[in-house]
């Protein structure tokens, strides 16, 4: 049978290929083996899911293998965003959860993603046991079904939303959200975000407007529902036409997120990273370290300067992060993605509360999305700018490209002094004050990305091009 590998952020594959209903069992008996192994099994786990296609029928096969295993099991009773299970995890003090999502992948795919106790992803020796006790037969995987474990108080149809909007309530003042009388357009990209900001600020001043807010598990009008450009168009044109003061992105599972500004231009994911962590630092008086990957922004290391607060750096992937976040008990953790964690919530990418927080930043401020992007490049005394490009990739292609990229030693990308080379996750090349350019393969799909982040807009497609040429691309 197939061998299920998990990679940056759980395992992932295209429906009816490698993701089958046997390969969702045999994953899901591979983490009641893991359970079971680290004395949580008796704890519970939560199961939820997304929107995609059969997303509820594949998340109710991994209940019955957990079930099987003798491990009661909180069954969201609707398409859950990603967020709330973790904190499910945490709320109702269970071993992990298992979650049936693809996040941004095309609508082809569908995914598994697991959880620890603390609500955070599994680090990256924990994800190689889980893989190491995934059954090689279906005859070596346990299963009750659904009907059965639900008389058997087993599976427990669960409604996780009253605990963690409780837990909102908690972080941001909702109540002076609800009536600060904006006007935000929300684009849930057809996810599992739907519904949940009207449900959260709606009754006051505030107008919030959705779109996309229907389940098609074909992401019509986007190739995927990532919160990047171009998915993000129609969002960004509708901000416009509505006269919306900004605009809310979620991705398909709601865990990260992207913001529109009041005239439709995109704030890209490293600029939303550097706001919310200035926001925190500055407006809210916080403080604590902050955890950021390998491909995010440098004006971290300038606020982490400016503020005294330390900043670690890690690998790409919450399965890097969430270990180091809870270690050093950090203020905000994030990836170039538009994935943020916060302290006071679960150690786990939160897109409806980063948007929340990013609401409350206009509020206690006054200014526009913006205004407030002017108001963090003066606080550092720099711009930054940013792009990525993103290139299909077959894996029988990697060993040559990988060795290519090991054997370059370029002194000079786009004319700009290669000062060092990182090689934490993937090929950093620093570039002096200038910035610094990325290149590596995706761990969740067959995709090579090259980043850069620079203190010069001339030089990005430049050095962009740089990188590709250094991959043979």
């Amino acid at each position: 049978m197939t061998t299920l590998k998990f990679g940056t952020d759980g395992w992932r594959a295209r429906m009816a290929e490698d993701y089958t209903f046997d390969n969702v069992r045999r994953a899901a008996q591979g983490f009641a083996t893991y359970l079971k192994a680290h004395a949580l099994a008796e704890k519970g786990a939560v199961v939820g899911y997304d929107r995609r296609f059969q997303s509820e029928d594949f998340a109710a096969a991994a209940a019955e293998v957990l079930a099987g295993n003798g491990i009661a099991v909180w069954l969201t009773q609707r398409h859950t965003p990603t967020p709330v299970i973790s904190y499910t995890v945490v709320e109702r003090k269970a071993g992990g959860a298992i979650n049936i999502t693809a996040s941004h992948n095309p609508p082809t795919d569908n995914g598994f993603k697991v959880r620890d106790p603390a609500g955070g992803a599994i680090a990256p020796e924990g994800l190689q046991e889980i893989e190491a006790a995934i059954p090689s037969s279906m005859s070596d995987v346990r299963r009750l079904d659904l009907d059965t474990a639900q008389a058997q108080g087993l599976i427990t149809l669960w409604d996780p939303d009253p605990a963690y909007i409780a837990h909102l309530n908690r972080l941001v003042d909702l109540e002076k959200l609800r009536h600060a009388g904006l006007n935000v357009l929300v684009e849930p990209m057809w996810g599992n975000a739907a519904g949940w900001f009207p449900r959260l600020l709606g009754g006051g001043s505030t107008q919030i407007h959705e779109i996309h807010a229907e389940r098609n598990p074909i992401f019509p009008e986007m190739q995927r529902p990532e919160p990047i450009r171009p998915n993000i168009d129609v969002a960004l044109a509708q901000t416009v036409a509505r006269g919306a003061d900004v605009c809310l992105i979620t991705d398909g599972d709601a865990d990260r997120m992207g913001i529109g500004d009041e005239h439709g231009v995109f704030i890209d994911q490293l600029r939303v990273y550097a706001l919310l962590a200035y926001y925190l630092l500055e407006i809210r008086g916080e403080r604590g370290p902050i955890v950021k990957t390998i491909s995010t922004t440098q004006m971290l290391n300038r606020l982490g300067e400016k503020y005294g607060v330390p900043v670690y750096e890690t690998g790409v992937g919450f399965k890097y992060i969430a270990p180091k976040f809870l270690k050093v008990d950090g203020l905000i953790g994030g990836e170039e993605s538009g994935g943020y964690a916060f302290r006071g919530n679960v150690p786990e990418r939160d897109g409806l509360l980063g948007n929340l927080y990013f609401l409350d930043f206009m509020v206690r401020t006054g200014k526009t999305p913006s205004q407030l992007l002017e108001l963090l490049f003066e606080a550092l005394g720099q711009r930054y700018y940013y792009d990525r490009i993103d290139k299909r990739f077959p894996l029988e292609k990697r060993p040559a490209t990988l060795a290519r990229i090991q054997a370059a030693r370029p002194e000079t990308i786009a004319g700009v002094p290669v000062t060092r080379i990182v090689t934490l996750d993937g090929f950093k090349y620093e570039l002096g004050d200038v910035g610094w350019l990325l290149i590596r393969f995706s761990g969740t799909e067959p995709v090579i990305r090259v980043y850069c982040e620079l203190t010069d807009e001339s030089l990005i497609q430049p050095v962009l091009q740089g990188g590709l040429e250094i991959a043979g691309l």
